[in-house]
């Protein structure tokens, strides 16, 4: 009898175990194929984040192509603003500011103010050279001092460059 008691009990015990190992082996495996969708579920979203900054980046690229017109779509009066600062700034050495006042002014050019703004974002030039240029004038004709060069320069009522541009131009004088 007591041979069949620790039989029974050593069956039992042993049914136990051997449902306790089952269970933990399924929870075990759970957790792995969890983490297994976990995983793909990161590696899905890393290559989303990898393939995102490279949509993102078109789309800015076609975001900024789209902000710049056409030439088509430059109002006339705006191209004609722009090919007149061109002009000024070539033949008469003349500042950004100067360009602006003499396109808008009603004794000058009386463009449009939108028409100038246009001009002057769209003019590409050496200011620093067009400020030695005028210096140089000033120094040649008028026999101006380096300081009375600068003053007319930077001046409201003279040539309106910025003062970095007046330096340079009085730091390069020959």
């Amino acid at each position: 009898m007591k041979a069949s008691i620790k039989l029974g009990a050593f069956l039992i015990v042993g049914s136990l175990m051997l449902s306790a190992c089952t269970e933990a082996t399924i929870e075990k495996a759970e957790p792995a194929s969890a983490t297994t969708q976990k995983e793909n579920t990161s590696q899905s979203t890393d290559k989303q984040a990898e393939e995102q900054p490279k949509e993102e980046v078109k789309e800015e690229v076609k975001e900024v192509v789209k902000e710049e017109p056409k030439e088509d779509d430059v109002p006339r009066e705006h191209k004609a603003a722009l090919k007149t600062a061109q002009t000024y700034a070539e033949s008469m050495h003349m500042s950004k500011a100067g360009i602006y006042d003499q396109l808008t002014s009603e004794y000058g050019e009386d463009f449009e103010k939108e028409a100038a703004q246009y001009a002057i974002d769209n003019i590409e030039f050496d200011w620093k050279e067009n400020a030695l240029k005028t210096a140089q004038s000033y120094a040649e004709s008028m026999s101006m001092s380096d300081s009375a060069i600068y003053d007319q320069l930077i001046s409201e009522y003279g040539e309106k460059f910025t003062e970095e541009e007046a330096q340079y131009a009085i730091d390069n004088l020959d």
